[in-house]
């Protein structure tokens, strides 16, 4: 076990979470030496997620999804509520209130301010307040497509899309949230990891380890 691994594990046993959280998430070479950029990493995710929202109908949105309690609807207010706070924390400002109002219509613009806000000349040098504590921009942008991709997957489960991201990003996101997600683990955000099927897809088996359960085949209809 590697120092910094271990200094993770003691501040979890020690009850210090937050600080555990930050320890992670600052550790983010993955097991081949070389991690794929982050922005290539939201370059990659965008169209994906901009391919399954558009594919959603509004009959779609009271249907239930594998995020906690969360409906379709419910998953597309938490990102754009998420989009517009983490955009204003990458430009240093306070964020508005976000419009949840046509959900379906303000995904993508959502989405795209975000995006505009990390590829802003010096938004990887900032520190970013999330949720959990303060967080290096650049790695930031790891937990953004940790969100997003597993999200995508909420939605296409619940609304009986196919859903096929690159095995090169799954694997690089993968490995990212096996190094930070345990100190994160609040039965909400992310719950305890479950085991995947034996034939489960890389996706799936990500999902599983966010703790996402598949939904009943009755739940997609």
């Amino acid at each position: 076990m590697r120092h910094t691994d271990r200094s993770v594990t003691e501040l979890i046993q020690a009850g210090r979470d937050r600080e555990a959280a930050r320890l992670g998430a600052s550790i983010h070479e993955l097991p081949n030496g070389v991690a794929m950029d982050p922005l290539t990493q939201l370059t990659q995710v965008g169209p994906l997620l901009a391919e399954v929202v558009g594919a959603i109908t509004p009959d779609q949105l009271d249907r239930p999804t594998p995020c906690a309690e969360f409906t379709v609807q419910g998953v597309l207010e938490h990102m754009i509520g998420g989009a517009t706070q983490f955009a204003a924390a990458y430009r240093g400002q306070t964020p508005a209130e976000p419009d949840t109002a046509d959900v379906l219509a303000e995904f993508g613009p959502a989405l795209n301010d975000l995006a505009a806000a990390i590829n802003a000349p010096g938004a990887l040098e900032r520190t970013v307040a999330a949720p959990f504590g303060d967080v290096p921009g650049d790695t930031f942008v790891r937990f953004v497509v940790l969100d997003g991709l597993v999200h995508g997957w909420d939605l296409t489960t619940a609304t009986g899309q196919s859903y096929s991201p690159p095995d090169e990003l799954v694997a690089e996101v993968d490995a990212f949230a096996h190094q930070i997600l345990d100190p994160l683990r609040d039965g909400q955000t992310f719950g305890l990891a479950v085991d995947p099927r034996p034939d489960a897809t890389p996706i799936e088996r990500l999902a599983a380890y966010t703790g996402r359960r598949p939904l009943a085949p009755q739940a997609t209809r």
